[in-house]
């Protein structure tokens, strides 16, 4: 190994250059390709609609239902939709359970839901139960276990285990191209550090997609994307703090760990709803103990240091945010729910606040729209809490000069370009410099300012491997964006539909607030850009959110959330 280091550390400058010239261009094209592979399957899946029992009507008429939880209302935008006048606009909400059973409860309506002619607030359903919404009578019949495996069988299909192979050595190839290229002009005694950083993500790639393989689910698209990800931040890292690369990939593996272990917890719904009340304690217990124990850095105590090493237990909030808000399965429309919910939400951004950590903050309250919009689908509600976001806002600009001072050199970072608009004048420039192909690795001169690797990680990626391979990572967030929202017009569960939108929601407003700020066209917050920011708390939040993203896939052989028998039957479809 020290000799293969050795030749790759010593190879002529003249070979070096030609090398570079090269991968500059070759690298964007590969990136491309390696792109549409994974997101044309994302983005071009059918959306079969599944349909898991029928209620039928007095008039014989029936009514599909197409989710785990339907809300039966007057409202349009209920599942089940009943426009009659004693109907609520969200009278009852409908439930299915793992082993098939089935539930209705009362969503607080004028009239209550009958069963069997006794009012309910909550009750199981028996196949001739009769239920009596707002004086409409009918009775549940759910599809039999034949047709839950027919459906399962009409569902399309995931990627091939082929297709996923092809792409995972596409995504080899680029590592090893961008490993040589630092190792080529890089420091001899970093070399070690940015060899097994690289050769360590190649290594967790294949293990994952052979674990994959092994429990067959062979669909690794998300995955990948994930994994180029990291790769790009492994880049930078070599750029700027080549001796923090084994850090960072050891932080990858606490990330996988938290993907799986959430991926696990999501595959039995009731297991779930049981963890939600650990991870609602964590969230804000891990903000606690930053507050009282947290150490203050450019203004926001949001750091904890343990043995030597730094720890931002806000990106661990942010998945249990998550899993808390999108545990709905019970009373999806409760409004009791809805406001114990609201007050969780300020408990973690109040936390935020007095940390000064307002860039969080934001990205929580975000979040906490999301999830409020698809549970109860109310623009007022929306509207008036970004109302008291705004009366918020202006309190916290008057009484933190740190928030105010983020505001006062947006959009005039030229007029201090030595002060405090030194970051994002640098950074135009060396993205400038870069062009759309790049400078080369290890050429670029950003690497020598301040949060190169973390902060203002884009324009170091610009100016050594070009504008195009930017544009097309902040293009691989927005595509889980998209591929969230496609899939829950046809989830089974608000869960799963819920808790991949606000997962890719959070990844998308860093992506955001990241790129725009190192521009100037938002403040720069020091948000970080998922899985490419070199941070070991971000990038094990960022993983964790993932595992949400991934249970949405509604594809068949595809999701965690679909669990498969020996016989290759699904379990609980």
């Amino acid at each position: 190994m020290d000799k293969f280091i050795e030749a790759f550390t010593n190879v002529d400058a003249a070979y070096v250059n030609v090398y570079q010239q090269i991968l500059r261009y070759c690298l964007p094209l590969l990136v491309g390709v390696l792109l549409f592979l994974c997101i044309k399957p994302l983005l071009t899946f059918r959306r079969e609609p599944e349909i898991w029992a029928w209620l039928i009507l007095e008039d014989q008429r029936r009514l599909a239902i197409t989710h785990w939880e339907s809300v039966i209302g007057r409202n349009k935008r209920s599942d089940v939709v009943i426009n009659m006048p004693a109907v609520s606009r969200n009278h009852a909400v409908l439930t299915r359970y793992d082993d098939g059973s089935w539930t209705i409860a009362d969503a607080d309506s004028k009239a209550g839901v009958l069963v069997n002619g006794e009012k309910v607030s909550i009750a199981e359903l028996e196949p001739e139960d009769e239920i009596d919404i707002g004086g409409v009578k009918m009775k549940l019949l759910p599809i039999s276990r034949r047709q839950e495996i027919k459906l399962a069988q009409l569902r399309t299909k995931g990627a091939r285990p082929l297709h996923s192979l092809l792409n995972v050595l596409l995504l080899t190839w680029i590592q090893i191209l961008m490993c040589s290229s630092y190792l080529l002009v890089g420091n001899e005694a970093y070399a070690y550090n940015v060899f097994w950083g690289f050769t360590g993500i190649t290594v967790s790639q294949w293990v994952l997609l052979a674990f994959y393989f092994a429990i067959r689910k062979p669909s690794f698209e998300i995955e990948t994307i994930a994994f180029l990800l990291c790769t790009l931040g492994m880049a930078a890292i070599a750029a700027v703090k080549p001796g923090e690369a084994s850090k960072q990939l050891i932080a990858m593996y606490m990330g996988m760990a938290l993907f799986l272990g959430v991926g696990w917890s999501l595959r039995d719904l009731e297991r779930a709803k049981k963890i939600r009340y650990i991870a609602a304690a964590a969230g804000v217990g891990f903000l606690l103990i930053t507050l009282l124990f947290g150490k203050t850095y450019n203004g926001a105590r949001n750091w904890l240091i343990i043995g030597g090493m730094s720890f931002q237990l806000s990106e661990l909030s942010k998945v249990c945010f998550v899993f808390v808000g999108a545990s709905t399965m019970d009373r999806i429309v409760n409004r009791r729910n809805l406001i114990l919910f609201i007050a969780y939400t300020l408990a973690i951004c109040g936390c935020l606040a007095v940390m000064n950590d307002f860039g969080t903050a934001l990205i929580f309250f975000v979040a906490f729209l999301l999830i409020a919009y698809m549970r109860s689908g109310s623009v007022g509600t929306l509207a008036l809490a970004c109302t008291s976001l705004g009366f918020a806002g202006v309190i916290a600009l008057k009484f933190k000069p740190h928030a105010m001072q983020r505001f006062t050199g947006w959009r005039h970072i030229w007029e201090d370009p030595t002060g405090a608009g030194w970051q994002q004048t640098r950074a135009l420039m060396c993205i400038a410099s870069g062009g759309l192909f790049g400078m080369g690795a290890g050429r670029g001169w950003m690497k020598n300012n301040f949060a190169a690797d973390s902060d203002v990680v884009i324009a170091t990626l610009a100016e050594e491997w070009g504008l195009l391979v930017v544009l097309m990572l902040i293009g691989c967030i927005i595509v889980l964006g998209l591929f969230a929202v496609r899939s829950a017009a046809v989830q089974r569960s608000s869960f799963f539909a819920i808790g991949g939108c606000t997962a890719a929601g959070i990844l998308l407003v860093q992506t955001i607030l990241n790129a725009l700020g190192t521009v100037d066209v938002l403040p720069l917050t020091g948000v970080t850009f998922p899985f490419v920011s070199n941070g070991g708390s971000s990038m094990i939040g960022a993983w964790g959110l993932l595992a949400f993203v991934k249970a949405a896939d509604t594809r068949q052989s595809a999701s965690f959330a679909v669990r498969q028998s020996k016989e290759g039957r699904p379990d609980d479809e």
